[in-house]
């Protein structure tokens, strides 16, 4: 017997201190299925936002038109990405490698009482219960490397000269990028799964996320609340900062 999905969804993106937003984000909920999709154009290269739109427009288009409940969420997750990346590299495929257009991303596909996720780069997912984080993605980054490794504190991460280094991208190089699955992962009532961007997570420790989105209230002011604490800790420097969460609130 299938189950209708009974979620709270929201998601938001802040401007920071930039003169243009290149993170798109948005939750995508259906009857049986719901999709969290957050892309962070990377500003360092061409059209970072193009690139973004395009990942974004991708994953939205192939959820929409699969059967739901998914059959094979990973290989869903896969594909999908894939996909994304091949229409990213055709964006620069004219320009110089260094030039073209990327960008990182992060998916949280839930259905059937559970998880399953896939990133690339360092846009980040995030499983918190009880006001506690039951589970992160791991950034393709060199710092994230250096602290699995115990060579560095979380609080030296935070400062590390190569914080915004990223390891892994969709667009530039035609070869897949390095891909994290995550398989599925059950949810209990009100868990909540969260996708953000680097600017979100950047200026904050994950307990400060597990706290405000453990804690009793509405997700949308939630994000907010997140979001407009790390533009603010961020100040004149501070990122585009963007989210989508999810509450699973049971059958």
């Amino acid at each position: 017997m299938e189950f209708f999905l009974r979620v709270e969804y929201a998601d938001m993106s802040l401007l920071g201190g930039r003169e243009e937003n290149q993170d798109r984000v948005v939750a995508a909920v259906a009857e049986r299925a719901a999709l969290l999709v957050v892309v962070d154009g990377m500003g360092g290269h061409a059209d970072g936002a193009r690139a973004a739109t395009v990942t974004q427009r991708v994953i939205l288009d192939a959820f929409w038109h699969a059967p739901q409940p998914l059959f094979d969420p990973l290989g869903f997750l896969h594909l999908t990405l894939g996909k994304a990346h091949d229409e990213v590299v055709k964006l620069g495929a004219q320009l110089p490698l260094e030039q073209r257009p990327r960008a990182t991303c992060a998916v949280c596909l839930v259905q059937q009482h559970a998880s399953w996720w896939a990133h690339i780069g360092d846009s980040r997912l995030y499983h918190v219960r009880d006001g506690k984080v039951m589970a992160r993605s791991r950034d393709h980054s060199h710092v994230e490397l250096l602290l699995r490794e115990g060579l560095i504190s979380d609080e030296q991460a935070h400062n590390h000269p190569m914080r915004n280094f990223v390891e892994s991208c969709l667009g530039g190089d035609p070869i897949l990028p390095d891909m994290s699955l995550t398989r599925r992962r059950p949810l209990e009532p009100n868990d909540v799964v969260m996708g953000c961007t680097d600017g979100l997570w950047g200026a904050l420790t994950d307990a400060e996320i597990a706290a405000e989105l453990g804690s009793p209230g509405e997700l949308r002011g939630k994000l907010l609340e997140l979001g407009t604490r790390a533009v603010k800790r961020g100040g004149t420097a501070s990122d585009n900062t963007s989210a989508a969460a999810l509450r699973w609130l049971g059958d």
